[in-house]
């Protein structure tokens, strides 16, 4: 079953301010969903938020970059609402 993946309109701008090696493990990221789903367990730092919410680190080191999504069950969609610092992210 394949996933819908798609950025929402923040995550897009957020993701034009990554740096490269980011911006690559972000678009990574988005291919492993669509085949194996929200749930991202081979992932560094990977963790299960309330609501829906699911969130890995892209990038470690100073800063470090992550990515945070929601999930839709009933469409099989996922959005990703965050890309960026991990100081900055929606928890």
């Amino acid at each position: 079953m394949a996933w819908t993946v798609k950025l929402h309109r923040k995550a897009e701008r957020q993701a034009l301010k990554l740096p490269r090696p980011a911006i690559a493990a972000l678009y990574e990221l988005m291919a492993c969903i669509r085949q194996s789903g929200p749930v991202r367990g081979d992932w560094p730092n990977y963790g299960k938020l309330d609501g829906g919410h699911h969130h890995c680190h892209l990038k470690k080191g100073n800063p470090t970059y992550v990515a945070v999504w929601t999930e839709d069950k009933k469409t099989i969609t996922v959005e990703i609402i965050y890309a960026g610092t991990h100081e900055k992210a929606p928890y």
